[in-house]
């Protein structure tokens, strides 16, 4: 029994885009539906990402801003608003609840070991750190996943082509042309994804490394201000 890979455009096809996927078999088209899963997904991730991003660079410039004017914990520990969306404030958690815990009640009271402080503070960054990267590990993966999908749809393609000429023992354009229009349609879905996943990987990494700057310049000036209650 002789199976057709991609079938050939019927009646239904006019020549368009829309009807050469129609045409197309259920494997291409399957093929082009997980890249354009990959397309939408990857694009509500760049559009989500880019926004937290900056609302999370202006929430951290105006603690920042805040913090070296008033240098006052426990002030700042109050101003609740600041720290919606912010890597500074929860740094300044971190690093205030250690050193509430070692100041404690008078009679119990011990030198600030500033060690453990900067401990804390390394624990709120690195905790910061891990909740801005999420999703962006999807951008990386559609940008190197789906060129690949893409050659799949591309070599399937190139194989209905031959398997037509195969069939009809003719290798003239109408043989070769649906499977070869596929196979490209394929391509340019694969490249479609993975172009803009790469841009704005690279992009929105640039952001995360302006906020991780934000955050060692914070916990500097936190050990600076904390070294004064010794």
């Amino acid at each position: 029994m002789r199976h057709i890979l991609f079938a050939p455009p019927g009646n239904g096809s006019n020549g368009d885009f829309i009807g050469l996927i129609k045409s197309a078999s259920p494997v291409a088209q399957l093929i082009l539906l997980i890249l354009l899963i990959f397309s939408v997904v990857s694009w509500a991730v760049i559009i989500f990402k880019a926004l937290e991003y900056n609302r999370a660079r202006r929430n951290a410039e105006k603690f920042a801003e805040i913090f070296r004017k008033s240098r006052n914990f426990s002030e700042i520990a109050k101003m609740n608003f600041l720290f919606v969306n912010n890597p500074l404030g929860e740094i300044f958690r971190h690093g205030y609840r250690e050193i509430g815990l070692q100041l404690g009640p008078s009679e119990t009271r011990g030198p600030l070991q500033l060690e453990s402080v900067q401990r804390a503070l390394l624990r709120g960054s690195n905790a910061e750190i891990v909740r801005l990267e999420h999703l962006n590990g999807f951008l990386a993966t559609t940008a190197t996943v789906t060129p690949f999908i893409g050659l799949l749809g591309t070599v399937w393609g190139i194989m209905s082509s031959f398997q037509n000429i195969g069939l009809q023992m003719n290798a003239n354009l109408a043989t070769v042309a649906p499977g070869i229009a596929e196979a490209l349609v394929a391509t340019a879905m694969g490249l479609f994804a993975a172009i803009p996943a790469v841009i704005f990987y690279n992009l929105l990494l640039n952001k995360l490394r302006i906020l991780i700057a934000q955050m060692e310049d914070f916990t500097l000036d936190f050990m600076n201000v904390a070294g004064r209650l010794m």
